[in-house]
């Protein structure tokens, strides 16, 4: 398994031999609009531009709703994605090849070589328990098949109970993409909408995740703690062993 960065929540993961790519932000640095009225600043261009990224069999995108997310050049990228799996709310927005999945329901893709990989939906929460009216639907996905790691992608989620029951009913999880930046806005007097340094910590002690990396932690204002943060946290939690962070531009390997 290979592991891109692009930057933001967005990541390109090999996997199986099929390329599955992350919530999208593919626009230059800037401010963007997630809805009128409704800017979120970003302070860092892609570290890899759409051709360098190369073509994508799946784009995992957990919501829509929000620019840190689904910026307006990772909405052209849509476009052209063949098969894009989201939630149900985004799906009849989007159209085109946006297909929904329910939380805990999946889709089986065929591998080039044979076989095949088992994308599922599980639950994410965008901010404190009841926020679902102002933050909207949102997912993560958990992404396994024979003979491959068990992949865990978080989306948006600030809800340790919603990892600990991920944990009760999916099983081992090898690698997990924790976005962990913290995210804060005005919204619920600034509490966290996506997870803390902290909470990823216990998150990879509830999943016993092997490898942990961390996403949505640079590239955007709004994210209220960084790579460092995150570090700290899970030296302080002595699970420093487990913590992968890979810079926006890197590839590594697992």
């Amino acid at each position: 398994m290979t592991v891109w960065v692009v930057g933001g929540p967005t990541a390109v993961l090999e996997l199986g031999g099929l390329r599955l790519l992350t919530d999208p932000t593919l626009s230059p640095a800037g401010v963007h609009e997630s809805a009128p009225g409704r800017p979120l600043t970003k302070t860092e261009a892609p570290a890899f531009d759409v051709d360098v990224i190369g073509p994508i069999d799946v784009v995992l995108l957990s919501h829509d709703q929000h620019a840190d997310n689904l910026d307006p050049a990772g909405r052209e990228f849509l476009a052209s994605a063949p098969l894009t799996l989201t939630t149900e709310s985004a799906a009849r927005r989007l159209g085109g090849t946006a297909h929904p999945l329910a939380s805990w329901h999946g889709i089986v893709l065929d591998r080039p070589a044979g076989g095949t990989l088992e994308v599922v939906a599980v639950p994410a929460r965008h901010g404190p328990e009841g926020c679902e009216p102002s933050t909207g639907e949102v997912t993560g996905f958990v992404v396994r098949g024979d003979g491959l790691p068990t992949v865990y992608v978080s989306g948006d989620n600030a809800s340790l109970e919603i990892v600990h029951e991920i944990a009760d009913r999916m099983g081992e999880i090898d690698v997990a993409l924790v976005f962990a930046g913290a995210a804060r806005t005005s919204l619920f007097d600034g509490a966290p909408l996506t997870l803390t340094g902290t909470d990823a910590a216990e998150a990879a002690r509830l999943l016993d995740a092997r490898w942990v990396v961390p996403l949505h932690v640079t590239g955007w204002a709004h994210f209220s703690e960084g790579p460092d943060d995150v570090r700290a946290a899970f030296a302080g939690a002595n699970l420093a062993d487990r913590l992968r962070v890979i810079e926006p531009g890197e590839i590594a390997t697992f």
